[in-house]
């Protein structure tokens, strides 16, 4: 009998809690000691606990942009970059590479493998979003690049720390390439301190099993997630199931780029075919292979009929055909800063060949897109600020229930930054913040209102970049139901308001300019003529039809 045998199901349930508690209270130690808006409000991070070959084993409740893929980045790291071998105790490595296991150039990773008693029985790592990491736009989110060597400072996979002693010289480099150097390091050294929780809690998780059985135990959860997988895939039907939307453009032309899924369920396993997804694109919009992956994850986890713990064993019965050089699997150097937006569509894509599978399972389409809104400022001092929000939208209805208005949802779990927070570390002013009335979609179920936010410039000048999307391609409505309304973008300059598109690259602002976002609200579920008498009275009463 194994180690882990000797635990039985309920010891092996008490252990698994105790690695996902662990990653929870690294997620806190991020929270509580991170200096930027964008992780400390916004909480743009991941945390998660990684067995000694490098597989996701637990994770904090957080983005699952990023848990669908830290364990990729990190098995391409150890693959191709540094092997686990050259790994010592009181090491962390870091990479932000999105072609050496990243996925854009503002997530820095940071993994930190746990020893007990010179044996490696784990890793720990962290996923954050940073300020700014150099590049054409603040925030290195330049909507009009064209290569990904204009898109900021790329790190490929080094230590950081070697051995437990900081290397000055790569953080000399890192904080001469970008604008806040202070909130760079700030940021990095939460994440440096939620690695040594995390790695503190494993060996107290090792002293109290022992180390054997914890190397064991985290083979049985993967293994159990996987049973657990292929039972949810076995009950649903076999079939072939299509559908396909389009995102807006790339910021470079106008071209709509095709977003399309084949999800072929064969038995207990899942091909999910993106042969048939668009080229790559001159502009950011792109994905690799690893942020491609996460949305196909989430898709799959999200339609599932019953709890599953979720870890790298859930996806062993799936399997992803995506040819490079396509939009899903951009071959290098292509751009990808705003790679999340082929993340939203392609979720909402795969959950509408899903709904063909599972009807009544799946909601119509979310938001289905990162509202990426970046501003520099210049105060009369010449000082340099930097903001980056990420707005969110409406929720699709559902086959019983309404879509949730503003709701952060699918492929992202952001907060909001508050007013008072930018207006006291900024020389900006939010002047409006709300629902916006009429933009969810029509149906027996309505879909869920995006949001409309306002910024005001109360500096001589500013710079201002967004990547959006949905400002031509709505999110769709189900067995019926209408789609949600479309995304705008305004400035507005001495009371005139002029429309902008979905991607903005380093406008020029000034003093009073007030730029105005209104997201897409969610897709509609079942026809509008089934909407009950009091719902439609309610939506009245709350202001909701606009």
């Amino acid at each position: 009998m194994s180690k882990a045998d000797e635990l039985g199901p309920v010891g092996l349930e008490i252990l698994r809690n105790a690695l996902t508690a662990a990653a929870a209270e690294m997620d806190v130690t991020v929270w509580r000691t991170s200096r930027s808006t964008v992780v400390r409000e916004l909480l743009d991070y991941s945390t998660a606990i990684f067995d000694c070959h490098g597989y996701n084993v637990a994770q904090s409740a957080r983005i699952p942009q990023h848990l669908n893929s830290m364990s990729t980045g990190l098995l391409t790291v150890v693959r191709d970059f540094l092997p686990l071998e050259r790994w010592e105790e009181g090491d962390v490595v870091i990479t932000n590479d999105p072609y050496c296991g990243g996925q854009h150039i503002p997530d820095i990773l940071a993994f930190r493998p746990v020893f007990v008693e010179g044996r490696r029985v784990a890793i720990v790592g962290t996923l954050c979003h940073h300020l700014d990491m150099g590049g054409m736009a603040a925030g290195s989110y330049a909507a009009t690049a064209t290569e990904v060597f204009q898109e900021g400072l790329r790190i490929p996979p080094l230590k950081l720390v070697r051995r437990g002693r900081l290397n000055d010289d790569l953080l000399a480099m890192m904080r001469q390439n970008v604008r806040r150097p202070d909130m760079l390091w700030g940021d990095l050294q939460a994440q440096l301190a939620s690695l040594s929780v995390g790695e503190a809690n494993l060996q107290r998780i090792a002293a109290r099993f022992g180390a054997e059985t914890l190397v064991e135990a985290c083979a049985r959860i993967l293994d159990g997630s996987e049973r657990a997988m292929r039972a949810m895939i076995g009950r649903i039907p076999d079939g072939r199931y299509e559908f396909e939307d389009f995102l807006d453009d790339d910021g470079i032309t106008e071209a709509p780029i095709r977003i399309h899924a084949a999800v072929e369920v064969r038995g207990e396993e899942i091909v999910v075919d993106l042969s048939g997804c668009g080229p790559q694109v001159l502009g950011p919009v792109n994905a690799t292979l690893a942020s491609s992956g996460s949305a196909v994850s989430f898709a799959i986890m999200a339609i599932a009929d019953t709890e599953i713990a979720p870890n790298a064993g859930c996806y062993r019965p799936v399997r992803v055909i995506a040819p490079e050089g396509t939009v899903v699997n951009a071959r290098h150097p292509a751009p990808v800063a705003n790679r999340i937006a082929v993340g939203h569509r392609l979720a909402t894509t795969l959950l509408g060949a899903l709904h063909k599978a599972v009807p009544g399972r799946v909601p119509a389409a979310y938001y289905g897109v990162s509202y990426v809104c970046s501003f520099q400022t210049v105060a009369e001092t010449g000082e340099r600020g930097v903001l980056v929000e990420i707005e969110v939208g409406g929720s699709g209805a559902h086959a019983d229930m309404d879509g949730l208005n503003g709701y952060t949802y699918g492929m992202h779990n952001n907060s909001n930054i508050p007013a008072e927070m930018i207006e006291s570390e900024l020389p900006l002013s939010i002047t409006a913040y709300g629902l916006l009335p009429g933009s969810g979609g029509a149906g027996r179920h309505r879909g869920g209102l995006g949001l409309f936010r306002e910024w005001r410039v109360d500096c001589p000048e500013a710079v201002f970049t967004a990547n959006g999307e949905r400002f031509r391609f709505r999110p769709y409505g189900l067995e019926g139901g209408e789609p949600g309304r479309e995304g705008r973008l305004w400035l507005i300059r001495d009371g005139e308001r002029r429309a902008l598109g979905s991607k903005v690259n380093n406008l020029r602002l000034l003093r009073g300019d007030i730029i105005r976002l209104e997201t897409s609200g969610g897709g509609g579920y079942g026809p509008a003529s089934e909407r009950p008498d009091a719902a439609q009275a309610t939506d009245r009463v709350l202001g909701y039809t606009g």
